[in-house]
């Protein structure tokens, strides 16, 4: 069976969510991302707070695009069958697909690591192109080359190492890996890559300047598909009886989208749902966060102690143009934090996933949602 060429997960995974309770269409997002097919603009990078739904559009396109296993009958009804284009894409292409969370079991150095994914590669490839097993070919790139065909990449968490600090002496191997594999491949026709650090934060480089990167602080095309829109949580909540969609914006609307459409978080909503109640819950790390509230920078303890009080405070979140990593306070900040500035805080919160923003305007001023699924699990 396929571990990376043409495999079944993607398939697998979107088939259960679309029979899940609580599915969601999101499908209109497909035919965005199919205008990138093979273009320059083919190389995407959605960067979202963890628990926002990149994964699941993630499989739900491989299933779409993989040409595999047939899924017209899962995409029946929804959105992107209405589109002109739904068939011309349809099951058309060969689709690698990969998550970089996926460790080695006993061996667990760098080389294990990437050493496991080309193989499982090699092996799929030299499978399905069985002309090519008894040819000298060392590189994976080559070998793709050698195929004479393209190929959709969808690539799942592939800041792991950086977000989970492993393999640190590595790191920089990791991204000429990737670099390699995809950068001015004649064989990419996509790639569509989810990651919860900005790419810029590592890949200070060209490594991956390929990549158009579509963050919470910075993407005005794709924002809706992540996350749950007012109207889709009011939709849910007709089907079941226990929650209202107030008592789900008490606790989990967090978000907005740039022209002020409310988003919520969709692992919490449907958690909510499903229990029949709200409840605090941790969505990811807050390593950077909890480094500004332990020093008390900039007396950012003190502000959380008023917001955990109801008392808000005014910050303005600047969105990070190309080539930087936070902006705070007019001063474009790389490589990480600096301290010393509370804005540097809303900055962290924001790209993690647990400030929200007001306004239309690209220039916003975030308010810090005091209920539930932050504080309580912050200051525990």
């Amino acid at each position: 069976m396929a571990l990376c060429l043409n495999a079944n997960t993607a398939y697998k995974d979107f088939q259960m969510l679309r029979h899940d309770r609580y599915f969601v269409d999101k499908t209109a997002i497909i035919e965005k991302v199919s205008e990138r097919i093979k273009t320059k603009n083919r190389f995407l990078c959605i960067t979202k707070p963890r628990r926002f739904g990149k994964t699941s559009v993630l499989n739900m396109l491989g299933a779409y695009y993989g040409k595999t296993y047939p899924s017209e009958d899962l995409f029946a009804g929804l959105d992107i069958s209405r589109s002109a284009s739904y068939r011309k894409h349809l099951n058309g292409y060969n689709l690698i697909s990969f998550s970089m969370n996926d460790l080695p079991g006993r061996k667990n150095t760098y080389q294990d690591y990437i050493g496991r994914f080309e193989k499982n590669m090699r092996n799929d490839i030299v499978q399905a192109y069985p002309e090519l097993a008894n040819r000298e070919i060392d590189s994976l790139p080559d070998l793709l080359t050698a195929t004479g065909d393209e190929f959709i990449f969808i690539i799942d968490e592939w800041d792991y190492l950086f977000s989970h600090d492993i393999y640190r002496e590595n790191q920089g191997d990791f991204l000429e890996f990737l670099r390699d594999l995809l950068k001015d491949r004649a064989y990419v026709a996509l790639v569509y890559m989810t990651s919860v650090l900005p790419i810029k934060k590592y890949s200070t480089g060209s490594a991956l300047n390929m990549f158009k990167e579509y963050t919470m602080l910075r993407d005005p095309y794709f924002e809706e598909y992540f996350g749950f829109t007012e109207g889709e949580v009011e939709a849910l909540c007709r089907r079941q009886s226990r929650l209202t969609l107030d008592e789900i914006s008490e606790w989990y609307n967090g978000y907005s989208t740039g022209d002020g459409r409310r988003l919520y978080n969709p692992r919490s909503v449907v958690c909510a749902l499903e229990d029949g109640c709200c409840q605090s819950s941790r969505t990811g790390r807050m390593d950077e966060v909890l480094f500004f509230l332990k020093y008390n920078i900039g007396q950012v303890r003190d502000d959380v102690v008023k917001m955990v009080n109801h008392m808000p405070i005014g910050i303005e979140i600047y969105c990070r143009p190309p080539g930087f990593t936070l902006v705070s306070s007019g001063k474009y900040l790389t490589g990480g934090l600096q301290s010393g500035c509370t804005a540097n805080l809303a900055s962290a919160q924001y790209e993690q996933g647990i400030r929200s923003r007001t306004g239309k305007s690209r220039q916003q001023e975030g308010n810090i949602c005091s209920h539930g699924n932050l504080w309580p699990a912050i200051l525990s």
